[in-house]
C-alpha cells in the first residue's frame, strides 16, 4: 500500500495555488498546512487558515487518502469532524472536504489511478461540505 504522506504536500501545494482570491477556496484562505499533535491525535492532513504560522481562523479542513480498496466514506468523515473539533479556530461552520482524489496507485505507468471522485481542483471545491457534528 502506498504511504499518503508522500502525496499530502502535493496537495497542499495545489490548493495554495488555487488561493481563494478566485472563490475555488473559502474567502481569507491565506494559508495551507496541517495540523498534529505530538501523539498524532488529532491529526488533519489539509488545513486551510488565514495566516501562518498561527491562525486566528480556520477556513477549512480535509483529509488525504489513498486507498486501494475502498473509498473515502462516513467513518472516514466522521473522524474528519471529531479532529476539526480539537483543532483551535475552527468550528461546527468550518468546511470539511475527503481528499480531492481519493485513489490507489496506478498498476503500471499507462494505466490511470481508480477515483473515486474526480481528480483535479475542481473535485476540492465541488466535495467540500460544511460538516456538522451530531451532538
Amino acid at each position: 500500500m502506498a504511504d499518503h504522506r508522500a502525496i499530502e504536500p502535493v496537495i497542499r501545494e495545489a490548493l495554495w495555488r488555487l488561493g481563494s482570491d478566485d472563490g475555488q477556496l473559502p474567502g481569507g484562505t491565506d494559508a495551507i498546512g496541517g495540523y498534529w499533535t505530538r501523539t498524532n491525535d488529532p491529526e488533519i492532513d489539509i488545513v486551510g487558515a488565514d495566516r501562518a504560522p498561527i491562525a486566528k481562523k480556520i477556513t477549512l479542513v480535509g483529509s488525504v487518502k489513498w486507498l486501494e480498496k475502498k473509498p473515502f466514506d462516513n467513518r472516514d468523515l466522521a473522524r474528519l469532524v471529531t479532529h476539526r473539533s480539537q483543532l483551535p479556530g475552527a468550528d461546527d461552520t468550518t468546511p470539511c472536504s475527503p481528499s480531492p482524489a481519493t485513489a490507489a496507485p496506478p498498476t503500471s505507468p499507462p494505466s490511470r489511478p481508480r477515483t473515486s471522485m474526480a481528480p483535479g481542483p475542481e473535485s476540492v471545491t465541488s466535495r467540500a461540505t460544511t460538516c456538522r457534528s451530531e451532538r
